[in-house]
């Protein structure tokens, strides 16, 4: 979870600017009135992708639990 978590919140950092910055150079000429940063929808992108992930990481990590290690160590190969 943790792996995944760390993952996402290293994304969301690197991505959040240059979304802010490419839509200042991308958007802002091409539709009519349409913001270059709009924070509502850069906060709400954000927020459902950490969602997703966490639900992408919780789920397996979910099941994964509920195994006893020692006998996945025994599986024949």
């Amino acid at each position: 979870m943790a792996s995944a978590l760390s993952q996402v919140g290293l994304g969301l950092v690197l991505g959040i600017p240059a979304a802010n910055g490419s839509g200042r150079a991308l958007l802002a000429g091409q539709l009519y009135g349409v913001k270059a940063s709009d924070p509502l929808v850069l906060g709400g992108g954000a927020i459902l992708l950490a969602a997703c992930a966490t639900a992408a990481a919780f789920i397996p990590g979910l099941r994964a639990s509920g195994i006893n290690p020692a006998s996945a160590l025994r599986v024949d190969r």
